[in-house]
Order: C-alpha cells, then structure tokens, then sequence
C-alpha cells in the first residue's frame, strides 16, 4: 500500500503526468521475436523490456509511455514488444524466451494468463532477468512483483456504483469483457457477481449475459449489437476494458439504444471524450496507465539495484509518485479508481 494519501496522491499524480503521454510510436513497438544480440545492461544502465498484452492498444500504449518517462529518469533503457493482438494465452511466450536470451535486466509484462507464461518467465528468472507483471498479474509465485492499479475489489464496486446509478438500481445489465482467460478480468466479474448476490442495494439488478471482444476493436462492437438484439430488456453494459468500452459507446451511439442503454467501464479519457460529450456514455472509470507504467519501471530498477527483494514490506521511490510500500504476495499498489464525467473529462489528455 501507498504510505501516504492515496486519494488524494493518485489524482495529483494523474494531473502531474497527463500533459506528456502521448501514444507511442511505431520505431518503439516490436511485433516479431528475435534471437541473439545482447541487450543487457552496460555502463551501468539498466535495460527493460515492455511487454503488453497486444500492440496498438491505446491503454498500453500509455502504459508504455510512462515507463519510458521512468526510464529516462532511472536511467534505464526501454524498449515494447509483444503480440498483435491478445486472445493467445500463449502468444506472449516468445517474447520472454527472447528476453532470456538477449539477457535483459528488467521484464515488465501484463499478462495474457495466470499460468501460460509461467514456465517462460521461470526461464528468464534463472537467466537473471527481474520479472514484473503490471495491469494482469500471473500467479503470484511466477513474477517477482505485481504493480496493481487498485484492488480488485475496489475496481468491482466502482463500476457497480457506477451502472447502478445510472439504471436507477434496478433492471438488466451484461458484460463486455475482453479474453476470456484474461486474469484481471475475471477476477473483477467474479467479485461483481458476488457483489451482485450479496449486496442488498443491488437486489433488483440482474446480470443476465457475459460476452468477449477479445480487446478487438470489431468483435467487442459486434458483441455489443449481439447484447441489445439478444436481451431486448437490457438496461445497462458494463464493460471492464478500454477496448471493449469503447467499441460499445461507438455502437450505442449510431442506435436507436443511445439514451436508452447505460454504459459504463474502464477507458481513457481520450477515447471515451466524444461519447460523454454528445451523451452516450455518462461516466466511467480508470487510474491513470501512464503512471501504472511508471511505477513499474522504478519498481523493477528497485529489484535490479537490489533496494527491494519483493518481500512484503520493502519500500522504494517511485520519482514523482512518491514512496510504495510492497505488499502481501508481492503487491504494489498503485491507488483508487478514478471516476471521469462530464464535469472533469476535458482536464484530462490520455
């Protein structure tokens, strides 16, 4: 957990670093494996390597952005790699072998699954290589630390609250999700659904589908059309990715559901601006993926300069954002979910 405000740390933190993210250009991006070469660390300097569920994914490319202002201020190099899309558990796979070959310092990857990418990160671990997840974590024994966004739990409700609200508490809702094996996800549906259940605020919502998009652009888009024609009642979306939220306010938009059907999620500011302004969408939620990045970048130097081990506990600098205080399973925190609407989403550019 952060040793200081978290509210109040994380929105400073977010207006701090929104003016200089930008997306990443495609000299920095990497969608091919390569053996051999050696890129590990010389002179001193730290080499890191990026690796996103998938490439061109506005999220991630954000993510990537904040990381690379860390490294410049670690002095580290960064470079991102990774497949072109994120619906192969094992298509990250190659990427850590080569990883491992080229004897990186620093692996920081968000995972496509808990347990396929294991046995490649062991691998890279013996090699040397510090390994840790961001944004979708692997089981906790395969990586040395998790930079999470904000508890799972936390996530859930927030976006509870937010569709609650705007179906006035009652009727029928659907997920848009993104991979089915997606670990973060699930995790999140998971504790929706029981929140659902057991929470009596929510006794008249039903949660009667959930679909995948597969983060892809098209399929979330058809999914959405496939939601409305299938359940004719359906009140509200809540789609839990940038993807995925974004192709369904597109949907809604140009339908006859637009005003009718509620959505609600996790997207950026950048992409969800013209959907708020002409009423599609009437809020939702993130944390800032620049400084997710970020945070990650200084938290894996922490490991590499050997000023943390992983162990519940330790605490490091993370530059702007202040000091981090590691936690059970290896966890570092990054905050609380910010809610962005009408009133606030032109201060924001990510």
């Amino acid at each position: 957990m952060k040793l200081h405000s978290h509210r109040a740390t994380a929105l400073a933190a977010l207006l701090l670093s929104v003016s200089v993210l930008t997306a990443c250009g495609a000299d920095e991006t990497d969608t091919t494996p390569t053996d051999g070469g050696d890129t590990g660390s010389g002179g001193g300097e730290s080499s890191l390597t990026m690796l996103p569920k998938n490439l061109g994914n506005p999220y991630f490319d954000t993510s990537t952005k904040g990381a690379e202002e860390a490294a410049g201020e670690a002095g580290a190099t960064i470079e991102q790699v990774g497949p072109e899309t994120g619906d192969d558990p094992a298509g990250q796979v190659p990427f850590i072998n080569t990883v491992a070959q080229q004897g990186a310092d620093g692996l920081i990857v968000s995972a496509n699954d808990p347990e396929a990418i294991c046995d490649a990160i062991g691998e890279a671990r013996d090699a040397g290589v510090k390994v840790v997840t961001f944004d979708s974590d692997t089981n906790p024994e395969c990586r040395d630390l998790f930079i999470n966004q904000a508890t799972a739990e936390g996530i859930a409700a927030k976006q509870l609250e937010l569709i609650s609200e705007e179906i006035g508490g009652s009727g029928e809702i659907a997920i848009l999700s993104a991979a089915a094996n997606a670990t973060n996800q699930n995790s999140w549906i998971e504790m929706m659904e029981a929140e659902l259940e057991s929470n009596a605020d929510y006794a008249d919502i039903e949660l009667v589908d959930t679909v995948y998009g597969d983060d892809q652009d098209q399929k979330s888009f058809d999914q959405t059309e496939a939601l409305l024609q299938n359940h004719p009642d359906l009140k509200g979306i809540i789609s839990p990715t940038t993807v995925g939220i974004a192709a369904a306010a597109r949907y809604l938009s140009e339908s006859d559901s637009k005003g009718e059907v509620a959505l609600t999620g996790l997207g950026t500011p950048n992409q969800m601006r013209e959907f708020v302004e002409d009423g599609t969408v009437s809020s939702f939620a993130l944390w800032n993926p620049g400084d997710l990045g970020y945070l990650a970048v200084f938290a894996t130097q922490a490991l590499i300069d050997g000023d943390i081990s992983g162990e519940e506990g330790d605490t490091f600098e993370a530059g702007k954002l202040g000091e981090f205080e590691v936690g059970a399973d290896g966890v570092v925190l990054l905050g609380e979910p910010f809610t962005f609407n009408a009133d606030n989403i032109a201060d924001f550019d990510f």
